[in-house]
């Protein structure tokens, strides 16, 4: 049991400013903005949705197949993939381009200025579904938008069903382009602020959505998750973790718990517990790739977050 999960693969580099961007930004002289911030604590994360969603799902011991496009500078991240047993073959390095990056320097409020380049992740339509072999279910996340067009289209041709992940994405479609995507898919998987932006793109409800799909999952963050189905609203509640760390990455390894319930066929009530565990474990560590458990740590977590076993 296969998922392809076609989507970025990205450098994230994050920068620490040990004071308030307030302090230095005149806000009647930001336009001749001219600013430098000191930031002498600095790190690199390996990041991007498919690379993300893939590491979570491969540590809950699923059959993940990334599709993206990086660039010349992949090197690293790709030594990383091995390590971790991820299949690679459908990552496609572009020798005329850089690897998607985000620059993120956060000051002590928690403010963030972000530069991101999107460097070969533009070029993710050269990467075919028809491409990949015995794939069970597929994801379309964030990545260029002529290939979220694409794959979506090509998983409907192969016949293989599929998650629609906008994220980040989806500001780049306008309604019509949302309501393809929904009549297209099988699950749809947002946030709570991109349920409402896609609500006021396509002009459909949550429950209209769930009505042309098998479900609408709504993460909600620290409220947990709604899972829409034709005839129900499943309220899933959020696992219990000891440390709130760094945010960052939590919807990914909520998708990777996701799909690993599609995968082994498991009810939505499992299939959000899981999930949500997942986001909780991620929440605990910095970055989006640094965190880790086995199998049995995995059960007693879940044991003690919802007072049962899975699967």
């Amino acid at each position: 049991m296969t998922a392809l999960i076609c989507g970025s693969f990205a450098y994230d580099t994050i920068m620490v400013f040990r004071d308030r961007f307030k302090n230095h930004i005149l806000p009647d002289q930001v336009h001749i903005l001219n600013v430098a911030f000191h930031v002498p604590e600095m790190r690199r994360e390996f990041g991007g949705c498919a690379g993300n969603i893939a590491y979570n799902l491969k540590l809950l011991g699923g059959n993940p197949l990334p599709m993206g496009t990086v660039g010349i500078d992949f090197g690293p991240y790709a030594e990383w993939m091995d390590t971790n047993g991820i299949n690679r073959t459908h990552v496609t390095a572009r020798r005329d381009s850089y690897t998607a990056q985000a620059f993120i320097t956060t000051d002590m409020d928690d403010n963030q200025i972000t530069a991101f380049h999107p460097g070969a992740m533009d070029e993710a339509h050269h990467n075919r579904v028809t491409d990949a072999r015995g794939v069970t279910i597929g994801m379309v996340s964030p990545d260029g938008r002529q290939g979220m067009i694409d794959h979506a289209g090509q998983f409907v041709d192969a016949g293989i069903p599929f998650v629609f992940d906008p994220g980040q994405g989806l500001p780049l479609f306008g309604g019509e382009d949302l309501k393809v995507f929904i009549d297209q898919a099988t699950w749809v998987c947002v946030n709570d602020y991109e349920s409402q932006l896609l609500q006021e793109r396509t002009g459909y409800s949550p429950h209209e959505i769930a009505e042309q799909v098998d479900a609408l999952i709504v993460t909600r963050g620290g409220e947990g998750s709604y899972i829409y189905t034709e005839n129900q609203r499943i309220e899933v509640p959020v696992a219990s973790t000891p440390d709130i760390v760094d945010p960052t990455g939590c919807g990914d390894a909520y998708r990777g718990g996701l799909l690993y319930g599609l995968l082994h066929s498991m009810n939505w009530e499992t299939t959000g517990r899981i999930a949500a565990l997942m986001g909780a474990i991620k929440i605990q560590h910095h970055g989006t790739q640094n965190h880790g458990f086995d199998p049995d740590d995995f059960r007693r977590m879940y044991r003690e977050s919802f007072g049962a076993d899975f699967g």
